[in-house]
């Protein structure tokens, strides 16, 4: 393992297990469904995470489309609840990761954004109850037709931000994201803050790293630069 310096125009982050962790949220509103609709908790679980709300309803819970907009608020909103919840109660609820802050204050505004697979009406409360610090312009699941690994969240993440998608670095915590990112085009750094390195090894990753606080950034003669320490705490 090795540090590596790098250069990018832009940064794309995915937000839940990258930037976030809801992960106590998550659990408790996937054991509910999991009851309603008879499914195994644990393979929804493996396969869940990363993916847009509405496509894990619609492949897990069998949601008809004419219900989806009421149960995507249902679910999103039992993350929310729960992680409040817990984070009144001195617990961890919503919770900004290792490293986040340090990171996203060293990177110009212009040149980074969240693409996430949640709704905004998701994204933007747990932002502000993780305390993450938010960009100008945020990728969610309803500006996308297809979500993660579909390219086209990241595509439009470069979009928003005015870069070439072959000149950011996506930052995935899920094999599902990683792969979105790579088919992009973008290069794309892997944090094992949800996953181990071996679940995240084969997806066409350019770097893994333990979580953000291993990359570092600054801006050099008008360009970003990246400083990323692979080696294993």
């Amino acid at each position: 393992m090795s540090i590596s310096t790098v250069n990018a125009d832009g940064l794309l982050f995915d937000m839940d297990g990258t930037l976030l962790d809801s992960t106590p949220g998550v659990l408790v509103t996937w054991e509910v469904y999991a009851k309603e609709h008879d499914l195994d908790l644990v393979e929804v679980l493996k396969t869940s995470h990363g993916v847009r709300t509405e496509d894990s309803l619609k492949n897990f819970c069998k949601i008809k489309d004419e219900d989806l907009k009421t149960e995507i608020a249902r679910f999103e909103n039992m993350i929310l609840n729960e992680g409040a919840r817990l984070k009144k109660e001195g617990k961890q609820g919503l919770e900004i990761l290792p490293g986040v802050k340090t990171l996203l204050g060293s990177i110009p505004q212009e040149n980074w954004t969240i693409v996430t697979s949640a709704t905004i009406h998701y994204a933007e409360p747990a932002l502000e109850l993780a305390e993450v610090p938010k960009p100008p312009h945020i990728v969610t699941a309803g500006d996308v037709k297809k979500g993660k690994p579909h390219p086209e969240p990241y595509l439009t993440g470069a979009e928003k931000i005015s870069k070439d998608i072959k000149k950011c670095i996506v930052f995935e915590d899920a094999p599902s994201g990683i792969r979105s990112g790579v088919a992009s085009g973008a290069r794309v750094l892997a944090v094992c803050t949800s996953h181990t390195r071996e679940q995240v090894q084969g997806y066409g990753a350019t770097w893994i790293v333990d979580d953000l606080t291993k990359v570092k950034a600054r801006v050099v003669d008008g360009s970003l630069e990246l400083e990323i320490d692979e080696s294993p705490k």
